[in-house]
């Protein structure tokens, strides 16, 4: 069955009312009342992401999964992403494992390689090694994964003389998923290993994915790994209100805030227009935004064109009030999921 959830960055930009940011510290609150309230409704996953900047709240997704682990009791609770690259594979591996100990198994880990760079000059490392660090990074944190002493030959991360490495995961097949923005290459290189891929699909028409995701299957079962291994992931921005027209409206200010922020150090982004939004939020955009019945509609055309596994909204994108979020939460978790569950559990009954 299709996995449903929730992807933050604990987003602190202006808020519409007021013209003010969320502080980090009340961002950081909400979000575990977040988590509490998406395991609350049934969702299956809820994932926090990693950033060093002022428009961001959460520079240590774990924590904050912790503190959301000994309040809930089913939801799968995730980083989105942890950057692998200026991390210390053995400290994630350890923080982890720390948060599946308080979840009873519920953790996972989501590496990437990070969109933003703020945290290579934070942590002392050079950003001409970015794929390097990466690449030997991630190996470092699977063979700690799969192996209670670890020897290891370190380049760019340290050098491990037959030493343990505690506490040890409850779960005994560890989740590790390593997130893209759809790149050819890094879906290939993913795909090699085995691994759970997770698309940022936040651009575009969803349906440019379709033959990177054929790509990664194809060469995945080429490698010999199972489609059990082979598993894919989207999330992309969205928002849900009862009304379909004040969804839309909502979503406009905080999603413009940040765009326009993100615009002003990246060369490629360009300052949010209203049509571009409209376009984005509709049938063949790439944002999730509106009534619980179109976005349920518009999930169960990505998840079934796509072939996803798992599909999560980013909710919010920029800052909205807390409790517009907490009722975009419990649309997504009474209203939507059950749309798109029922879709699916129908279509496998008549398999």
């Amino acid at each position: 069955m299709i996995e449903l959830g929730i992807s933050t960055f604990g987003e602190t930009t202006p808020l519409e009312n007021t013209g003010k940011p969320i502080s980090h510290d009340e961002r950081i609150r909400n979000i575990i009342e977040e988590i509490e309230l998406a395991d609350k409704v049934g969702l299956d996953i809820y994932s926090i992401g990693e950033h060093h900047r002022e428009d961001f709240a959460v520079s240590a997704p774990e924590i904050i999964l912790a503190a959301g682990a000994v309040k809930t009791k089913n939801i799968r609770l995730s980083s989105a992403v942890t950057v692998l690259s200026s991390n210390d594979p053995v400290r994630v591996y350890q923080n982890f494992a720390t948060v599946d100990a308080l979840s009873n198994g519920r953790s996972e880990i989501m590496v990437g390689r990070g969109s933003f760079t703020e945290s290579f000059p934070l942590f002392g490392y050079d950003l001409n090694d970015y794929e390097e660090l990466f690449e030997e990074k991630l190996d470092m944190l699977l063979e700690i994964k799969d192996n209670e002493i670890v020897s290891w030959d370190g380049k760019h991360a340290q050098t491990i003389d037959n030493k343990g490495v505690y506490p040890r995961a409850i779960q005994e097949d560890y989740t590790i998923w390593v997130a893209t923005g759809g790149n050819i290459e890094s879906t290939l290189k993913i795909a090699k290993k085995g691994l759970p891929i997770v698309y940022a699909i936040i651009g575009g028409n969803p349906m440019n994915f379709k033959r990177l995701i054929d790509l990664y299957k194809k060469f995945g079962k080429n490698e010999g790994h199972s489609d059990e291994k082979l598993k894919v992931a989207a999330h992309s921005w969205g928002f849900i209100a009862e009304d379909h027209k004040e969804a839309i409206d909502k979503y406009f200010h905080p999603t413009k805030c940040l765009v326009d922020s993100i615009a002003k150090d990246r060369a490629h982004w360009q300052p949010l227009t209203k049509e571009q939004y409209m376009n984005s939020v509709g049938p063949d955009g790439a944002m999730f935004v509106g009534s619980p019945e179109y976005v349920a509609k518009k999930i169960i055309y990505i998840v079934e064109e796509l072939g996803l596994d798992r599909f999560m909204i980013h909710l919010p994108i920029g800052s909205i009030p807390h409790e517009d979020t907490m009722k975009a939460i419990e649309l997504f978790g009474t209203k939507v999921a059950p749309i798109v569950r029922e879709y699916f559990a129908n279509k496998e009954q008549t398999k």
